[in-house]
C-alpha cells in the first residue's frame, strides 16, 4: 500500500459541486492500494496503521486528479497549416469550409490512411498527453464520414482503450457535417447515419457516446433530433457540438435531451445557458480553438454564475485546436474566460470527468475513487497556470501505477 508523502499541495476535488472548489489539502499525503485510493489529507494526520507501507516522495510538488480531456479528435489524417495562414489573410472558418477546406479536407486524408496508421499517429499523440498529466481522454471519429472510415477510427479507439494505459473513452460523430459526396443528397445521407452508422457502431461496441455538429454548414436541431433518437435507442448517451459559430438553439437542445455535455457554446444565448444549469448538462468550453480562430471565447463567468459545471478540453485536431496541450487550454481559460485556476482545474478533473459519465470513478481523489493523478512541477495550482511550462509532470500514475516519470522512494 504505497504513501505518497512531500505533496506541497493535494488537489483532491472531493466536492461535488461549485466550479472553484478544489478542497486543495497543504503538505499532505496520499495512499492508495490495488489501483484505488485509501486515503488523502494532511500529511500529519495519516492513520498509523499506513506506518510500515512503501513511501513515495513528491518532492513538494503538486498532486492533482489524473487530468481528463473530455473533448478530442485524436485520430485523423494529415494537417490543414495552410488554413492557419489563410484565416490571417483573412478568409473565415465557414469561407474555407465552403471551398473544399477544413473538415472536408481532413475527411480526404483520413480515408487514405489504414488502421495501422492511424493507430501510429492516434498513439504518439495519447502518449505526448500522457506526458502532461492526461489520464483520460475522450475520443471522436468524424473525419470518416462513411461506414467503413468511422469504423476504422473507432477501431483504433477501442486498440488504444485496450492497450492502455490511458482510459479512453469513445464517441461516435458521424453527424460531423455532410461529406462531399451527399452535398447536394443531405437527407440520404441522415439517413445513412440513422440506417446504417449507428446501428453498425452499436452492434460493436465501438461508442459510448453519439456527438451531432449542430451549427450553420453542419446539422439543423431537427436533424440532429432524429438522430439523436436512433442513437439513444442503441444506448448511446448524447453529446453536442453547439453554438460555435452563431447562437443556433444548441444548448437548449442539449438540455432538451439531457446530454452529458454542450461542447464549444462561443455564442450560447441566456436561454441556453439557464437550460444548462437547468437540466445539468456539462458546459465544455475548448479554449485553444477560439484562440486559433481569434474569436471571443465562451461566456465562462456567466456559466459558472447561473450554476453551470464548466469543463475545459483542448479539442485537439488537424483544423482548429491542433494542440494537444491540455494546461494551455486551461491557461487560455483563465486568461480569456476569466475562470480562476482552481474553476480551471476543476474543470479537467471532475466536471470533465462528468462530460464523459465517469464521475464515479475519475475526476477527484477519495477513498473508493481510483488511483489516477498527476505529479506537476509547481508548489500550487494557481504557480502551475501562471508559470506556465509545456509537459511539467514530473510523473503520471494510472490505477497507483507509474507510467510516466518517477516518484523516487524515502
Amino acid at each position: 500500500m504505497p504513501v505518497l508523502t512531500g505533496i506541497s499541495s493535494l488537489v483532491t476535488c472531493a466536492s461535488p459541486e461549485g466550479q472553484g472548489a478544489i478542497d486543495a489539502v497543504p503538505d499532505a499525503a496520499l495512499a492508495w492500494r490495488e489501483g484505488l485510493v485509501t486515503w488523502a489529507g494532511p500529511a500529519d494526520r495519516i492513520p498509523g496503521a499506513y506506518g510500515g507501507e512503501t513511501v513515495l516522495d513528491a518532492g513538494g510538488r503538486l498532486v492533482v486528479p489524473g487530468l481528463v480531456d473530455c473533448h478530442t479528435h485524436l485520430a485523423f489524417g494529415g494537417w490543414r497549416a495552410g488554413e492557419f495562414a489563410d484565416r490571417i489573410r483573412g478568409r473565415s472558418y465557414l469561407e474555407i469550409a465552403a471551398a473544399g477546406g477544413g473538415i472536408a479536407s481532413t475527411v480526404r486524408e483520413t480515408r487514405r490512411l489504414d488502421e495501422a496508421s492511424l493507430l501510429d499517429r492516434a498513439r504518439g499523440f495519447a502518449s505526448e498527453m500522457l506526458a502532461r498529466g492526461v489520464t483520460a481522454i475522450e475520443c471522436k471519429s468524424g473525419y470518416g464520414l462513411d461506414v467503413e472510415t468511422e469504423l476504422r477510427l473507432l477501431g483504433v479507439y477501442r486498440t488504444l482503450a485496450d492497450e492502455g494505459p490511458q482510459r479512453i473513452v469513445s464517441t461516435f460523430l458521424g453527424a460531423h457535417v455532410v461529406p462531399p459526396e451527399y452535398r447536394e443528397r443531405r437527407e440520404e445521407y441522415v439517413r445513412l447515419l440513422i440506417e446504417e452508422m449507428i446501428p453498425a457502431v452499436a452492434a460493436d461496441g465501438l461508442a459510448d457516446f453519439c456527438d451531432v455538429f449542430v451549427e450553420e454548414g453542419a446539422f439543423t436541431v431537427d436533424e440532429a433530433r432524429r438522430i439523436f433518437r436512433v442513437a439513444t435507442a442503441h444506448g448511446m448517451s448524447a453529446k453536442l457540438h453547439v453554438d460555435q459559430l452563431a447562437d443556433g438553439g444548441g444548448a437548449e437542445l442539449a438540455a432538451e435531451l439531457g446530454a452529458a455535455s454542450a461542447d464549444h457554446l462561443e455564442f450560447v444565448s441566456d436561454a441556453g445557458i439557464a437550460a444548462l444549469a437547468s437540466a445539468g448538462v456539462v458546459a465544455v468550453t475548448l479554449p485553444i480553438a477560439t484562440l486559433v480562430l481569434n474569436q471571443d471565447p465562451p461566456p465562462a463567468r456567466r456559466l459558472i454564475e447561473a450554476g453551470a459545471a464548466v469543463a475545459v478540453a483542448t479539442d485537439f485536431n488537424p483544423g482548429t485546436a491542433p494542440s494537444n496541450d491540455l494546461a494551455l487550454a486551461l491557461l487560455l481559460a483563465c486568461n480569456r474566460q476569466r475562470m480562476t485556476p482552481a474553476e480551471a482545474i476543476k474543470g479537467a478533473t471532475r466536471y470533465a470527468a462528468r462530460a464523459i459519465e465517469r464521475e464515479s470513478e475519475l475526476g477527484s481523489l477519495e477513498p473508493g475513487k481510483v488511483a489516477d493523478f498527476a505529479v506537476l512541477d509547481a508548489p500550487d495550482v494557481d504557480h502551475w497556470l501562471y508559470h506556465y511550462r509545456p509537459a511539467t509532470a514530473a510523473a503520471t500514475v494510472i490505477a497507483g501505477e507509474v507510467i510516466h516519470g518517477e516518484l523516487p522512494g524515502r
